[in-house]
């Protein structure tokens, strides 16, 4: 016999459930006319079903819970330490726009002649922060141009207006690699950058407000290009050499390939001839991420909240690249920050909280916008020859423009004088099953792993003479070592006689696309040597 308590939950589940005809719980459907016959009854009588069963059900009173929840909501430090940060940069961005990005004292050269970039946009005027370390010689000889990576400063090496210690303060110096007894090493901040040299953050002389995302895009060879202007300005002819890592030795290539008459010397670290999918990928993936931020306002954030969380977010994809798994695994594992506490969302594991505190302490120090500018840089690079044909075509089709702006006319500098007019693909891209299709009308063409690009060959041509040392590092997953091995056999392919490269494998190196900047022995070994 049913129990009082079993017949009033049976009644509360007949009273809230209403029966459903048939055709409602099965497959079959019904029949045209049932359903417009009795469509306005059915709506009706609903509506008084409903009311009914809502009354009855009030009558029996709430339905008791059988028991309470067991788990509690989680906590989220990590959210509500950004939180925390928007909001003390709300209160800040009330008094002023932000700070501006530095590092610290350092030289400035300001050219006045406009500066007409690979894809059609023109600098009026810009500003070059640099560094210095030795004594230039009488026949100014004896000068190093040394690059940085995407977000160093001009600060490689303490100096006497800025006594903090610089990004490669162990390999420059007197005896170091970079020897100042016999050298004057000059570091600059690129353009495109935030510390001191022309980018985004800087005031466009054409309004007065900052560039933001009107600021135009900008090749590795822009950059150089400003370089060479400064060392126009410091009456040096000719570089004992052009040295270089990472973004840096991008840039220390392209300064041979452009300045050959020019350079003595080429020293690419940890760089490449080219731009892979790999490593343009993962600055895809950061781009995302800090433009996705709501703060970012499409680059027009400098009076308000930087995009902060975006930044590090951005900073923690881009940590991941410069490291190595078994580097990891031997100063992490699988280790917990705090074992005894149980496991969160938030991080956790020891490799989590690291990669939080990078992008913790990097999210403002860097412009959001700098990093945006210059990562597509990296992007396009190609010293190719096809590539470089197509610019130098481009460069000329728009040289009317830096004529323009001479003269006082004002012409547009955007190409084609519109406004960007980038849009999506109406399809996106698919694999194509048992094909090697690119999703555009060509086959991939199948390189082979032993012999370089005749493209690139040729594209190379200028530096056949030029003495290079090429030095990659097997733990690299940024910039693998076959990216160098590549520019090393290229190189030779284009008839350079004189190429040195040296490959650091993991019984020397765990250190992963970093090194560069931590092995002294090794990396600056090598330069020391090939410098002489």
């Amino acid at each position: 016999m049913n129990s009082p308590r079993s017949i009033t939950a049976a009644v509360r589940y007949a009273l809230r459930a209403p029966a459903k005809p048939f055709y409602k719980t099965s497959r079959i459907a019904p029949p045209l006319t049932t359903v417009r016959s009795q469509s306005s009854q059915t709506s009706r009588k609903i509506h008084q079903q409903t009311a009914q069963n809502t009354q009855a059900a009030e009558s029996l009173g709430p339905e008791p819970l059988p028991y309470a929840s067991t788990n509690p909501a989680l906590a989220f430090p990590c959210l509500d330490a950004v939180e925390s940060r928007s909001a003390s940069l709300s209160r800040r961005s009330l008094s002023g726009p932000e700070p501006e990005y530095t590092t610290g004292n350092h030289l400035n050269f300001h050219s006045q002649e406009p500066l007409l970039l690979d894809w059609g946009g023109i600098l009026p005027e810009f500003n070059i922060a640099y560094e210095t370390w030795g004594t230039l010689n009488k026949d100014r000889s004896n000068a190093i141009l040394l690059h940085t990576g995407l977000s160093a400063s001009s600060h490689a090496h303490s100096t006497d207006i800025n006594p903090q210690p610089g990004w490669w303060e162990k390999f420059i110096g007197p005896g170091c690699p970079l020897d100042t007894d016999k050298y004057f090493v000059i570091c600059t901040n690129v353009v495109g950058g935030c510390y001191g040299s022309t980018g985004p953050s800087s005031i466009d002389p054409a309004n007065g407000e900052r560039y933001a995302t009107r600021f135009p895009i900008l090749t590795m060879e822009d950059m150089v290009r400003a370089q060479f202007r400064l060392l126009d300005s410091l009456r040096i002819e000719k570089l004992y050499a052009s040295v270089g890592s990472s973004m840096g030795g991008m840039q220390s290539l392209a300064a041979g390939v452009l300045f050959s008459e020019r350079v003595g010397r080429v020293v690419s670290i940890s760089g490449c001839a080219r731009s892979h999918p790999y490593s343009i990928a993962m600055r895809h993936t950061q781009r995302q991420v800090l433009m996705m931020d709501p703060n970012w306002s499409r680059g027009f954030y400098y009076d308000g909240i930087p995009p902060h969380g975006g930044m590090k977010l951005a900073r923690e994809i881009a940590t991941v690249t410069y490291r190595s798994g078994p580097e990891w695994e031997q100063r992490f594992g699988r280790r917990r920050a705090d074992p005894s506490k149980p496991p969160a969302l938030c991080p956790d594991f020891l490799i989590e909280t690291y990669l939080d505190h990078a992008g913790e302490k990097w999210c403002l120090q860097y412009d959001p916008n700098s990093l945006l500018y210059v990562s597509k840089a990296m992007d396009l690079f190609d010293l190719g020859q096809e590539h470089r044909t197509r610019i130098n075509k481009l460069r000329a089709e728009n040289e009317f423009k830096l004529s323009a702006f001479k003269d006082g006319e004002g012409v547009s500098t955007t190409p084609n004088g519109d406004v960007c007019t980038l849009t999506l693909p109406d399809q996106p891209y698919e694999e194509q099953e048992g094909s090697s299709s690119n999703g555009v009308d060509e086959p991939v063409a199948i390189l082979d792993p032993h012999e370089p690009p005749k493209d690139l060959i040729a594209g190379l041509k200028p530096l056949a003479d030029t003495p290079t040392l090429v030095l990659g590092v097997a733990s690299d997953i940024l910039f693998p070592a076959w990216q160098q091995r590549e520019i090393a056999s290229t190189l030779r392919r284009a008839g350079n006689r004189n190429v040195t490269h040296k490959e650091l494998g993991e019984e020397k190196s765990l250190f992963g696309h970093d090194t560069f900047l931590l092995d002294l022995e090794n990396v600056g070994g090598s330069v020391k040597e090939f410098l002489g």
